[in-house]
This record gives C-alpha cells, sequence and structure tokens, in this order.
C-alpha cells in the first residue's frame, strides 16, 4: 500500500475540496485542531511534567550532590596541588577522572531514562487528546479535521478551545 505523506493528504484533501461543487462544500463541516496550543495547555500534560518531576528528582539531586564533590576535589586539586607529593597529586588526579566518567555516565543515563519516560507520557496525553478529538468531531457532526501541517485556519473552524474544554473535562473525572 503506498502511503501519503502528511503534506501529499493535505494537498490532495485541498484539491477535492475545490473541485467539489458550492453547495457540497457548503455542507462539510470541517475543523482545526492547532496541536501546539493543546500540547501547551492541556491540563494532562501539566500533571505528566509533575509526575515526572517527582520521579526523577531524586535522581536529580543525587547528581548535583555528586556535582558538588567532584567540583570540591577539582578545587582541593588546584589549591594544594604546589604543596602536594607527586604521589598524592597523581592519585588525586586519577580519583577525580575517574569520577568525572561516573558523574558523566550517571548524567547520560539521566537524561536517556528521562526522555524514554517523557515519550511514555507524550504517547499516552497524545491518545488521549485523538480520542477527545474524535469524541468531539462524532457529537458535533464534524466532517474532517485538521491539524499538522495547516498554515491557516479561520476561527470559525478552529475548535482547538473545544477541546482543551473537553480534556479538562476529562482530566476532572479522573
Amino acid at each position: 500500500m503506498f502511503i501519503l505523506k502528511k503534506h501529499y493528504f493535505y494537498l490532495i484533501m485541498a484539491l477535492v475540496l475545490s473541485a467539489m461543487s458550492p453547495q457540497v462544500a457548503a455542507e462539510l463541516k470541517i475543523g482545526f485542531v492547532n496541536a501546539l496550543k493543546v500540547m501547551d495547555k492541556a491540563p494532562q500534560v501539566e500533571k505528566a511534567n509533575k509526575r515526572l518531576e517527582r520521579e526523577f528528582a531524586p535522581r536529580q539531586r543525587r547528581l548535583v550532590r555528586d556535582s558538588k564533590r567532584l567540583k570540591k576535589l577539582e578545587e582541593r586539586r588546584a589549591k594544594n596541588a604546589a604543596i602536594m607529593s607527586e604521589p598524592e597529586l597523581r592519585k588525586l588526579t586519577l580519583k577525580i577522572r575517574d569520577q568525572q566518567r561516573e558523574l558523566k555516565r550517571k548524567q547520560e543515563e539521566f537524561r536517556e531514562d528521562y526522555n524514554f519516560r517523557r515519550n511514555e507520557e507524550l504517547n499516552k496525553i497524545q491518545k488521549i487528546i485523538s480520542e477527545v478529538i474524535k469524541e468531539l468531531a462524532r457529537r458535533e457532526h464534524y466532517d474532517l479535521i485538521l491539524s499538522d501541517g495547516v498554515i491557516w485556519a479561520g476561527k470559525r473552524i478552529d475548535i482547538t478551545n473545544k477541546v482543551l474544554k473537553s480534556l479538562r473535562k476529562k482530566n476532572r473525572a479522573r
């Protein structure tokens, strides 16, 4: 099956709609949803951010603590390098290097884990938003709802605020 890219889909839809007779086009009910605005203002996004913050805060604090420890070691080396014996300086330098590597590894792990969980949360939210848009489209008898790839949509067909209102209701119900 040949899969059309989004912009080809919108181009074809525009051609189809423009080729229709004015009476058929007048009967169509088309809506537009500003996906960026929905993702910015949906209460589910705020809840997900708070969940992620609670989940990752302990690890974040440990990383900050480890970073401060490393900084103190580096400061100690800089301050005392002139008076330390060669073996002491080498030992401290190796300890600093090992801790730098360990911190870097932990930070990278943290970023990967955080991004993975954030993507999981965003996927859940996108499913909820999609369900809400479909429910709204059925309830209000829309023939077509557009979102990404739209260059301009007039206020008459912009249903973004209705979607946000439905998301708020759904959020309160949970």
